[in-house]
């Protein structure tokens, strides 16, 4: 009888999640990492899973985003999820870990089970058979090259360079209106326009916000990739007024008012929930994301879904590349996953692992895959990276922003969450029972 083996490359949080999914259910596992051989520029530890940002996990709590994920990965049985909780320190009500502790104990367990080999090398191409590739935003060049050849060169970037989205529900727009450059579009963009005054406060605190340090590796690949509003901003005050704020051709289609200067959103998703502020790749810290922006009128109470960032991330093109099985669309037997698939943040790689080591074994033992609908945090990530329409794709974490709305229309905001989350929880429940440990 032939073992049923699949090659994971990586031993990040998706690798080893993936890696556990696996052998619990009997598959042979050759994990693949470059440590402790060699290390990136930004890691320095020997054991799997290092975490090298920031240690906390986000928020546990049910009624946000980042709580109904957990607890969807909690019913999948995650290995680091319960290995964050194991080595957690006081947080409030976020999970945050003991880095150390959290990558020796991940490590360990990997390390325990029989039919994991694990070995210690650089690839640079994939093997043969199932694959998981789950090398992280700091995926090799060499590889980078090789999955550049399966792909296509302009489906796999090399940096992060975003604007923050934004929850349209959050936008006053009583401060907005709906309008196309020259009235040249379909009702695209939404204008968030700015006196003088109001543009100059916004100004003054943009290019005195605080930044995030780039790393040596990082900063000239970013920066010659793409310019940070607030960098833009330092040339002169009237630089993003001739630049991604220009007002020229958005006067107020029914008041015909002209305006100092204009904030730019456009359409994020396809169904219009989500919408990106247009010439706004920031390094600034997310706290100051939110104060600063927010000094646009109609973004006075926005909630940000997601903050800009500006850093080495390598990541696939995953509208155009990638089913919502997390396999390739022109090779089911190759699956990505971490941050390389498009999805941002611990859990949320955590998560794509999950899925890629459950869809993985679903696949060899050729059983239906994993296809969790959009009612469901864990799906509707999925989802919204695999078929999301933005003229360029740009990688999404979690938030509610995405998720499936209720069909009953629901005033009280706590009440809605908890109905959302049950719904959620019982799809999670019912897929599960298909699936079986």
């Amino acid at each position: 009888m032939t073992t049923k083996k699949v090659s994971v490359i990586g031993a990040g949080l998706a690798g080893c999640e993936a890696s556990y999914q696996l052998a619990k259910r009997g598959i042979e596992v050759d994990l693949y990492d470059i440590k402790p051989t060699k290390f990136t520029p930004a890691h320095s530890n020997s054991n799997f899973a290092e975490i090298v940002c920031s240690n906390s996990l986000k928020s546990t709590d049910l009624n946000t985003a980042s709580g109904l994920l957990k607890k969807e990965l909690e019913l999948f049985d995650s290995l680091i999820l319960k290995t964050a909780y194991n080595c957690s320190v006081p947080a409030g009500n976020a999970l945050a870990v003991d880095r150390e502790k959290f990558a020796e104990e991940v490590t360990n367990t990997i390390k325990s089970f029989k039919n994991i080999n694990f070995i210690s090398k650089e690839v640079t191409s994939l093997p043969e058979g199932v694959v998981i590739v789950a090398t992280g935003p700091l995926t090799t060049n060499d590889l980078s090259n090789h999955l550049k050849s399966i792909l296509d060169s302009d489906t796999l970037y090399f940096y992060d360079a975003s604007s923050p989205i934004i929850d349209f529900s959050t936008i006053d727009m009583t401060n907005a209106y709906v309008k196309d450059r020259y009235d040249k579009g379909s009702g695209d963009y939404i204008n968030c326009p700015m006196t003088k005054e109001e543009y100059l406060t916004f100004y003054n605190e943009l290019i005195n916000a605080k930044r995030v340090e780039l790393k040596d590796f990082e900063k000239k690949e970013i920066f010659e990739g793409c310019m940070p509003v607030e960098i833009m901003a330092t040339r002169g005050e009237d630089s993003l007024r001739f630049g991604p704020l220009k007002p020229v051709g958005l006067d107020h289609p029914i008041t015909k008012q002209k305006y100092y200067a204009v904030v730019q959103l456009r359409k994020e998703d396809n169904v219009n929930s989500l919408y990106n502020m247009v010439g706004f790749q920031t390094n600034l810290t997310f706290g100051e994301q939110k104060r600063v922006f927010s000094l646009i009128p109609a973004l006075k109470n926005a909630t940000f879904v997601k903050y800009g960032v500006m850093h080495r991330n390598t990541f696939i093109n995953a509208p155009k590349l990638l089913r919502n099985t997390f396999q390739l669309k022109n090779n089911e037997k190759i699956f990505i996953s971490g941050q390389l698939s498009g999805v941002e943040g611990y859990m949320e790689s955590t998560m794509s692992g999950l899925i890629s080591g459950i869809n993985a074994y679903l696949y060899l033992n050729e059983k239906p895959l994993l296809n969790l609908s959009s009612k469901t945090m864990t799906g509707a990530i999925i989802n919204y990276i695999t078929t999301c329409e933005a003229k360029k794709f740009q990688p999404m974490n979690a938030n509610f922003g995405i998720v499936s709305p209720l069909s009953e229309r629901i005033k009280d905001d706590k009440l809605k969450k908890q109905k959302i989350v049950d719904r959620a929880l019982e799809e999670v429940n019912n897929q599960i029972k298909s699936v079986g440990e």
